[in-house]
């Protein structure tokens, strides 16, 4: 099965937006080299808006709409498809995450899914009050992998302090959990940073997020209840790495955020 035959219009505003933006070139008589001179781009990024690859960005819907006369049908698509939550958006973010060079995670809530031990991770998902844990405890783990690649990515994690002071499971999870957010905090690859309690309020209060640097093109993962979102316009995706700066301003450096992690895991 090809990509485009992949496509759930049904089920996805993305997926609509592909088909529909694949059905009006064809209708026109319009070659994806064409196409690709209307929006800017080169002929593979149209192949990869087709197969629901690459979101379109609102810029280009509006080109689109002007262009084919569609009545702000691309514009409104791509509106609501950004406003709502997608179930197809974690299925993104983790194919994404799995061929990121770079990774930038603020976490509010729980140590980052990369991060977790499996005994963590069977305590997140218990409290979750989800059905069949080792099937979840076991993604969450196949997850872990992209990190062995060769070259490896580059992660810049920043946790809030009340992340690795909540208790998770009982003392030897904890104890376990810190000591292995250390050892992946000595990796010259990866950056581990605690925003300390007295940082007050601060942008990251909002909520967790990642961005996640594929092929030089930035995309961001929102944390939501029961989901998240998938955030690829070019304007929000600056908001994003203006708020990661601004909260990297209020945390701790590598070496004392260590320092920290290691008395609060003695303390457990």
């Amino acid at each position: 099965m090809t990509l485009r035959e992949s496509l759930n219009p049904e089920g996805s505003l993305w997926d609509l937006i592909a088909v529909q933006l694949r059905r009006h070139r064809e209708e026109r008589r319009m070659s994806g080299s064409e196409l690709g001179l209307i929006l800017d781009l080169d002929r593979s990024s149209v192949s990869r808006l087709e197969s629901g690859q690459v979101k379109l960005l609102e810029k280009h819907a509006r080109v689109l709409d002007r262009q084919w006369g569609t009545q702000d049908l691309f514009r409104v698509l791509v509106l609501f498809a950004k406003a709502g939550h997608d179930p197809e958006w974690f299925k993104a973010h983790f194919e994404l995450e799995v061929r990121a060079a770079e990774l930038r995670i603020w976490e509010l809530a729980w140590i980052p899914g990369l991060f977790q031990t499996e005994a963590y991770t069977r305590e997140a998902v218990l409290a979750g009050g989800f059905r069949d844990v080792d099937g979840r405890v076991g993604v969450r783990m196949k997850r872990q992998e992209c990190l062995l690649r060769d070259p490896a990515p580059n992660l810049w994690v920043m946790l809030d302090e009340g992340v690795i002071r909540q208790p998770v499971g009982g003392p030897q999870v904890m104890r376990g959990q810190l000591a292995r957010l250390l050892e992946l905090g000595e990796q010259p690859n990866i950056s581990v940073r605690i925003v300390p309690q007295r940082a007050g309020a601060h942008v990251g209060r909002d909520g967790s997020f990642k961005i996640m640097t594929v092929d030089g093109s930035d995309s961001v993962y929102v944390e939501a209840s029961f989901g998240g979102r998938l955030v690829v316009d070019v304007t929000d995706v600056r908001s994003y790495r203006a708020n990661f700066d601004r909260i990297s301003d209020r945390a701790l450096p590598v070496d004392a955020s260590a320092e920290l992690i290691q008395q609060v895991m003695e303390g457990f």
